[in-house]
């Protein structure tokens, strides 16, 4: 598989066949993202990886933790900017539109809807879960240098066959994984990934998102 071939079939899978990960491969693409792009040399991501019984210990946690109706923790950084305005409103939601008319969920459906995103905190049963922090005492510039070894890191896993879905969505339960993790204080959970084979058959798998046309995001001068 080339880059390109990698650049066009990566997207975020939303459900995994039960089929193992080889440890030694996952090791070795974990280590060679680690040649992505980062301002001064700083590699300021800090990754922790869960499988076996410590996945499933945090996985047990998350289920306790949403049948009790608590809150999630406090948040520590937005994941999306307040008052989100357009294009961008327009993009996120059209794809939510499109992943639930996949799994025939309609919009009325709330119960179905919220047990659907309940489901990335099962990592949608991937048997591997990545978990990505950065110290508190970076800055933005460093935090653009985890998307680069994230992006880095699914191109080497979509080479080798293998799926991904990278999910900010466990910022909002950073408590549980920071404990699961042993992550120390100092370390701040920027998002969570779900790694393993894709379920051919899955609806949710058939989703292809969008992109915005070249135009509307690019300009090209005296060239």
């Amino acid at each position: 598989m080339n880059v390109s071939d990698a650049v066009r079939t990566r997207r975020s899978v939303r459900a995994f066949l039960d089929r193992a990960v080889d440890p030694a491969l996952l090791r070795e693409l974990v280590a060679l993202a680690a040649r992505a792009p980062s301002g001064g040399n700083l590699q300021p991501w800090r990754v922790v990886v869960l499988g076996g019984d410590a996945l499933g210990a945090l996985k047990a946690e998350m289920r306790e933790r949403l049948a009790s109706g608590a809150p999630p923790d406090p948040e520590e950084y937005p994941i999306y900017p307040p008052n989100l305005h357009e294009p961008y409103r327009t993009c996120r939601y059209a794809l939510g539109e499109a992943l639930y008319a996949r799994l025939g969920i309609p919009r009325a459906d709330k119960a179905g809807r919220a047990r659907q995103f309940e489901r990335n905190y099962a990592l949608f049963d991937a048997p591997v879960g990545l978990f990505c922090y950065i110290d508190r005492r970076m800055g933005r510039a460093q935090w653009s240098d985890l998307g680069m070894y994230l992006q880095t890191l699914m191109l080497l896993l979509r080479e080798h066959d293998l799926d991904s879905c990278p999910q900010e969505s466990w910022s909002t339960y950073h408590a549980s994984v920071d404990r699961h993790a042993s992550a120390p204080a100092e370390w701040m959970l920027f998002c969570g990934m779900a790694i393993g084979y894709a379920d051919p058959q899955a609806p949710a798998n058939q989703l292809v998102s969008e992109r915005l046309p070249l135009a509307q995001f690019a300009q090209f001068i005296g060239i």
